[in-house]
């Protein structure tokens, strides 16, 4: 059941149209993963492949599971962490950053990797969010069919919304698949995308502070 947190996120970001483009929620993970199964035991078939060999046989099972339960378990707003934000009773008024948050997403256009690291930054008001927390709400928005732009935004609306604080900043420095296994195939460029809110826009100090 999707908590009081995961509503009033999916909440902002539908109102600043940053939502991921979704249909109406219609399958249970249960049914979700038997109809994935189904569909993509024909797309091997018509690949040329035999699922009677037993290196193959269980390919759909693991891509249905992986995808409903891991990847993509971002488009249910049912797995959104629990989220531990508390009153600022210590008066917090710094900066609080978390570096080198591990990132593993995928291209909504090919469904190939992306593959990076992110960091997040807020300054406290009236309310302070679990550290641990930062990096589960990247890893929650990063477990979707995404763009690394949208991705970056869905992050600072989310931790805006939940410490009740503008002054949120979010970079994030990826790889993508797409652009490194296919097509140009250039294995050695990333791509970084930034989103800022609050001081962290208006004020240059600040900005830096965070970005060096």
């Amino acid at each position: 059941m999707m908590n009081i947190e995961a509503k009033l996120v999916k909440q902002a970001l539908i109102q600043q149209g940053l939502e991921t483009p979704m249909l109406p929620k219609e399958m249970n993970p249960e049914q979700k993963y038997e109809r994935i199964k189904g569909l993509l035991t024909e797309v091997i078939g018509v690949l040329g492949l035999d699922l009677r060999d037993d290196s193959l046989a269980r390919t759909p099972h693991r891509i249905a599971k992986m995808y409903v339960n891991e990847v993509f378990s971002g488009l249910d707003y049912d797995n959104f962490p629990n989220i531990c934000v508390i009153e600022n009773k210590m008066r917090v008024d710094e900066m609080v950053k978390v570096s080198d948050i591990s990132l593993t997403s995928t291209c909504e256009h090919h469904f190939v990797t992306i593959d990076g690291v992110a960091k997040v930054a807020y300054l406290p008001e009236s309310k302070v969010i679990g550290l641990s927390k930062i990096n589960r709400i990247v890893r929650f928005f990063a477990q979707r069919p995404q763009v690394q732009e949208r991705l970056t935004q869905q992050i600072l609306v989310a931790i805006q919304t939940l410490t009740e604080t503008e002054n949120v900043a979010v970079t994030i420095e990826a790889t993508h698949y797409c652009v490194k296994s296919r097509g140009v195939m250039d294995v050695n460029s990333s791509t970084t995308t930034t989103a800022l809110g609050g001081q962290f826009k208006t004020n240059p100090q600040t900005r830096a502070e965070f970005l060096q």
